[in-house]
């Protein structure tokens, strides 16, 4: 167990890192705002594919997310590195097809929490953010519920921690 005020570094990964990732890391970032500002906490956001690096966040998820107040723009894609293991204290994938994927990337002396991120909204009773990328408006609304719902666990988790 760490010491208190030990910062906490949480990295969001799905496929592309323009839909489900950059809004996961936005919600938890607003919410760590509002409910948890003294919380020493760390945020980032990436793929696991190299579709869309450099690129901003995906135009629909950035509309649904301006409805709510949560501005995504400055955000850009990256690709999940070696290095994401040793620097961040939590990996949590969108989906299995991910986490599969981070899993098989994990080098062997990585002590990161390699999850899926609904690992923390019990409730829900799903363990996968689908990816709205080729539907309607609708699940990119679906994707911000999920990720408030799952961040409020993830702030009581990491507030447990601290």
């Amino acid at each position: 167990m760490r010491n208190a005020g030990t910062v906490r570094r949480v990295l969001f990964v799905c496929l592309g890192n323009i839909c489900r990732s950059p809004t996961a890391e936005a919600v938890l970032r607003q919410l760590l705002t509002q409910q948890a500002p003294d919380l020493p906490v760390e945020v980032d956001s990436a793929g696991t594919a190299d579709y869309h690096i450099g690129a901003p966040p995906d135009a629909r998820s950035q509309r649904a997310a301006l409805r709510r107040g949560i501005d995504l723009s400055a955000l850009r894609a990256r690709q999940v590195v070696a290095h994401d293991f040793t620097r961040f204290d939590f990996l949590l994938a969108m989906d299995r097809s991910n986490l599969r994927e981070l899993q098989a990337m994990r080098p062997r002396n990585s002590r990161a929490r390699v999850q899926l991120f609904l690992e923390y909204a019990p409730p829900l009773r799903l363990l996968e953010v689908p990816d709205p990328y080729y539907g309607d408006a609708g699940g990119f609304e679906t994707v911000l519920d999920l990720a408030a719902a799952a961040s409020q666990g993830l702030i009581t988790a990491l507030q447990e921690m601290a």
